[in-house]
């Protein structure tokens, strides 16, 4: 994750966001995406801003009606993936166009899968059904099209004081998961490590920044995780020695405070929201929803272009459970114990 840059010395808001995409399927990797901004002219002490508001008329909610239209969706990835089935590029259309414009803008260019991949640091590991040859992006419209409405997104954070700072995806492939769920016990313990991870990240690299702003520290807005409401053991363990104070646990919210002290006066801290649908309230975690979708749909894609080079006219999968199963069933003659073993999660 990139270091805050030194020269940034005026007080602003660090609002990450963190979602995850793939907690269900049989078959391809778990992913876990993060999308961090700095919003400049915020008071500090106030709630985080609706940067949906803040960089229209570029940015919307509510997918454009053409794809040729000149706005940007952004919100949970599963309002805004196509209906189409695995395989059909058109789904992607609007994940790839919000995650490859917020990339551009946060200074990386992927011009393939395997750069998309490579720019979110979502890696899949050394499994053969990942290394296919790379495809061109964007997979729908055109490279000049896509880099005139990132100039346009840029344009937009600009105007608005906000920065795009990070994008990124953690993934786990399957094997890595399976170990994972064997050393852990439980594949809501596995997911909650990787938005732990995400957690750390933002607060290692923006926290000292954030806290100097604000004693509020960086906000981390988390989608809740499952159904639970109690959150501050679980973060004394993402966080071990900072204090965690609790600020708020209810059916709307938990909200908790993170606070440490550091070496010559320096600090870090951070406000930490976990609430239900945070997709539809904070920008940022909609980013995360759309850039961990797209890292596992591209995932699939390469997966399924592995199988079908083996077995051609082989149906493609998602890897959701009933039609990973088919999947299985269709590809059995093609796979070996070995492989089976290595690319099914347990869980």
């Amino acid at each position: 994750m990139p270091r805050p840059n030194s020269h940034h010395r005026a007080p602003a808001l660090i609002y990450a966001g963190i979602d995850e995409a793939g907690y269900g399927p049989m078959l391809g990797p778990l992913c876990v995406g993060a999308s961090v901004f700095r919003v400049r002219d915020w008071r500090p002490g106030a709630p985080a801003p609706d940067l949906w508001r803040a960089l229209d008329p570029v940015v919307c909610k509510d997918p454009p009606r053409s794809r040729r239209a000149t706005r940007i969706a952004i919100n949970d990835s599963k309002r805004l993936k196509g209906a189409q089935g695995p395989g059909d590029v058109r789904s992607l259309a609007h994940l790839e166009r919000a995650v490859l414009c917020a990339l551009a803008c946060a200074g990386h260019e992927a011009p393939t899968d395997d750069a998309l991949l490579r720019a979110l640091g979502a890696e899949l590991g050394d499994a053969p059904w990942y290394g296919v040859a790379p495809t061109p992006l964007p997979l729908n419209g055109d490279a000049p099209s896509l880099a005139l409405l990132a100039n346009e997104l840029g344009a937009a954070m600009r105007r608005a004081h906000v920065e795009c700072l990070s994008v990124r995806v953690h993934a786990l492939p399957e094997r890595a998961f399976n170990d994972r769920c064997d050393a852990h016990g439980s594949k809501a313990a596995v997911s909650f490590g990787l938005v732990a991870d995400a957690m750390r990240e933002a607060w290692e690299a923006w926290g000292e920044e954030a806290a100097a702003a604000d004693p509020g520290g960086v906000r981390i807005v988390v989608d809740r995780q499952g159904g639970r409401s109690s959150y501050a053991g679980a973060l004394r363990r993402v966080f071990p020695g900072a204090v965690v104070e609790t600020l708020e646990e209810s059916a709307r919210v938990s909200r908790y405070h993170v606070a440490e002290g550091g070496a010559q006066g320096r600090a870090r801290a951070a406000t930490v929201i976990v609430q239900p649908e945070a997709e539809s309230a904070h920008l940022p975690v909609a980013l995360a929803s759309m850039a961990a979708k797209l890292a596992r749909e591209i995932a699939m894609m390469r997966f399924n272009a592995h199988w079908i080079e083996r077995k051609p006219g082989l149906a493609p999968t998602a890897g959701y459970v009933a039609d990973a199963r088919r999947w299985l069933h269709d590809a059995a003659d093609a796979i070996t114990a070995d492989e089976r073993r290595m690319l099914v999660r347990r869980r």
